[in-house]
């Protein structure tokens, strides 16, 4: 990223999270827009970027700022999957140093839990005719193809999977707001029943509703913010499929590609990053891009992660909401990695008194974070790397 400029959230929010029947996908995003620019010192006047993604719109951002009553300057309805928000934080990076936008706002809604949408069959089309209508379930199904590779090419074990499955329950155990909280073990993901052989239910994210937003300033902006900004170093965005089928290569995503060069616009290296903030739909999610981001050789990431070197307490801490597995995942979870890298960076949890036997889950001395998403089936990342001012 350019020096001239920066550019640096400076709001999030969360809109209510596990089933919301009273909320619907704009009133979500309404919500946390609204405590977002709050939190920030700002209002929906000051923005002049919308940013939002999703299924539930022929034109989401349209059909949001229509709701908000905004006429923003700057549209994006970047839609890649669940990596659509880190792509959309490099957009709106990109439009403040261009000096099209001073403030965006990024948003994301869903009621998959309430509406039960997750996983309702629909036509294949297009490239999908070739998969779902001969019996493959989507996603699970093409993220249990690249974990059977995966397993098969290194000798990974279900046991390992679990670890990453065990590691986010940790991290949950210390967030108040975290779906499922209660402690489990190897042997209680292995005791969950398969969902798509070798993913069990345990191996697989939380289907929840729920909302999210951020708010991007340019540096000239940033004396008129009340929080501390957090700066983005660094983004890269690509693709390498979009169906499973097509995937070059079942055990290296395109993270392999933006890890890297997002850390070398940033101007830093792995050894400089002090937290993770990892899309985890399936554990092997998680296992995967660990290693394609450079953090582990191939075939290493379970060993990594049972060592407990990205659980509380651990050299590397990752997920440290508790993730899509055990916090919430209302179905394209990029935007709650920002947030909570976000609170990290600023030290929000500080000042949280532990609860009885629950230690708070603030990382001391956390300087840069590096955000990861991946949406689709493994189809398209996105890498930023974001800094205390």
């Amino acid at each position: 990223m350019s020096p001239r400029r920066r550019a640096a959230i400076v709001g999030v929010a969360e809109s209510e999270l596990g089933r919301t029947p009273h909320l619907t996908v704009l009133s979500q995003q309404a919500r946390a827009s609204r405590a977002a620019l709050a939190e920030a010192g700002l209002t929906l006047g000051d923005v002049d970027g919308l940013f939002t993604a999703g299924n539930w719109s022929w034109a989401p951002a349209l059909t949001l700022a229509e709701y908000l009553g905004m006429h923003p300057d700057h549209l994006d309805g970047t839609n890649i999957g669940g990596s659509s928000f880190e792509a959309h934080i490099g957009h709106a990076t990109a439009a403040i140093e261009a000096g099209l936008i001073d403030v965006a706002l990024i948003t994301y809604g869903s009621t998959q839990r309430s509406d039960r949408t997750r996983g309702r069959p629909r036509p294949g089309t297009l490239t999908e005719q070739y998969e779902q209508p001969f019996g493959l379930p989507q996603p699970v199904g093409a993220y249990a193809l690249a974990a059977a590779r995966y397993m098969h090419e290194y000798g990974v074990t279900s046991e390992e999977l679990a670890e990453v499955a065990v590691s986010a329950r940790q991290w949950a155990a210390r967030n108040p707001r975290a779906y499922h909280r209660d402690p489990i073990t190897v042997a209680d993901v292995l005791a969950s029943p398969l969902i798509a052989e070798p993913l069990h239910k345990l191996d697989c994210c939380l289907v929840t509703d729920g909302g999210g937003a951020v708010v991007v300033a340019a540096e000239d902006r940033w004396q008129d913010v009340a929080t501390r900004p957090v700066v983005v170093r660094g983004h890269a965005e690509t693709t390498t499929h979009t169906s499973i089928s097509q995937m070059p290569d079942l055990t290296v995503t395109g993270a392999a590609r933006t890890g890297p060069l997002a850390l070398e616009r940033a101007g830093v290296t792995h050894e400089d990053v002090d937290l993770l903030a990892i899309y985890d739909s399936f554990t092997i999610t998680v296992l995967l891009t660990l290693e394609s981001l450079g953090f582990c050789k191939p075939g290493e990431a379970g060993r990594f992660v049972a060592a407990g070197r990205t659980a509380p307490g651990g050299e590397l801490p990752m997920n440290t909401n508790g993730g899509g597995l055990s916090y919430t995942h209302p179905g394209m979870y990029g935007i709650f990695l920002l947030i909570e890298a976000t609170r990290q960076l600023r030290g929000d949890f500080r000042d949280q008194p532990d609860q009885p036997g629950r230690p708070g889950r603030q990382v001391e001395g956390a300087e840069l974070a590096l955000v990861h998403g991946t949406g689709g089936v493994l189809s398209s990342t996105s890498t930023v790397v974001l800094s205390r001012s």
